[in-house]
């Protein structure tokens, strides 16, 4: 009887030795955010806007929380594959997403089910609107050329490209066109899997225009591939001085933005939502940050949690009553 006893003695002390070599982590994971490294899955290409700004936001939470802070390109059905995968993550903070606009538009196009309410927003950081992009060999220097020689052609001559198809900067293409008395479709667009391939394919003659952010194509200007002739925004960008807006120049009064923000999947844990959002802020603030941002012309804008929760509700709205006046809204 003792023997018996002493074994389940043994037993549970050995049990209890195993489960307290066990609960240190489970109280890392919980009560120590972080205690391993995160993804970080930005659902456009590399070198375009969203992953430049996902990057930089990554390596500061990074030295700043003291864990690898892991971006991951996972581009593909104009954004639903790498906005899917935040949001079908585990809801336990080591997998966060860099969401975009396309995410208040996409299930409008009848895409997906995904919209801002299929995730835990935890902080806005960026908005940014489109500019009017040409090859640098291009015959037209001015966007009062461009889109002279738009009207004058027949549809289908001119080809844009810039996001996925009904993405932000197709909206984009979709306004300009409808302003100048054209229709939506008078110049096909081209999808791609985010700005950077979209300029790539611009610099190599595969297209004739790109709608994105002038920082987007800020490389391919820089590299003399690549001229920006207009910004659809209410006034010019300080980093892009010479950049006229469309305004200005076409006097169109029209603008539209993109943005991007980290997210979770839907469930995070409210105290880990709340802790990302506050680093989250850190990062927002810091010289770091800004400087990034300034120097490639990016916007900054916050919003916490539940501003950016309101910003994409109002956005989401927003959208379908756009996508509905372009024929892009399919439910």
């Amino acid at each position: 009887m003792t023997r018996n006893t002493d074994r389940r003695t043994v037993i549970g002390g050995l049990a209890a030795a195993g489960l307290s070599s066990l609960l240190p982590g489970v109280a890392r994971a919980q009560g120590a955010y972080p205690g391993r490294p995160v993804t970080v899955v930005c659902p456009w290409g590399a070198g375009g806007g969203t992953d430049a700004t996902a990057r930089i936001v990554s390596a500061i939470l990074e030295k700043n929380l003291g864990q690898p802070f892991n971006v991951v390109n996972r581009t593909g059905g104009s954004g639903v594959v790498g906005h899917s995968a935040i949001a079908t993550a585990p809801p336990d903070g080591y997998t966060l997403g860099m969401i975009t606009v396309e995410i208040t538009m996409m299930h409008h196009q009848g895409l997906t089910e995904l919209n801002p309410r299929s995730y835990t927003p935890l902080a806005l950081l960026n908005v940014d609107p489109p500019g009017v992009q040409v090859n640098a060999t291009s015959p037209y220097k001015s966007i009062k050329d461009l889109a002279a020689a738009i009207k004058a052609a027949p549809a289908g001559k001119f080809k844009a490209s810039g996001t996925g198809q009904g993405g932000i900067w197709h909206l984009a293409l979709i306004g300009w066109l409808q302003a100048m008395g054209l229709p939506p479709n008078h110049v096909p667009w081209v999808p791609s899997n985010g700005a950077a391939p979209a300029m790539q394919d611009l610099a190599a003659g595969g297209i004739d225009i790109v709608t994105c952010s002038v920082p987007e194509a800020k490389a391919m200007i820089d590299a003399g591939k690549a001229v920006s002739l207009a910004v659809m925004a209410p006034e010019r960008n300080p980093a892009f001085k010479d950049v006229p807006t469309l305004n200005e120049s076409l006097g169109i009064n029209y603008s539209v933005g993109a943005w991007r923000g980290i997210a979770a999947p839907k469930g995070l844990p409210p105290e880990i939502a709340a802790k990302i959002t506050a680093e989250l802020k850190k990062v927002y603030d810091s010289a770091e940050y800004k400087d990034f941002m300034k120097n490639r012309g990016f916007g900054t804008t916050w919003a916490d949690a539940s501003g950016f929760a309101k910003f994409m509700d109002d956005g989401d709205k927003a959208m379908a009553t756009a996508m509905t006046a372009a024929g892009l809204k399919k439910t």
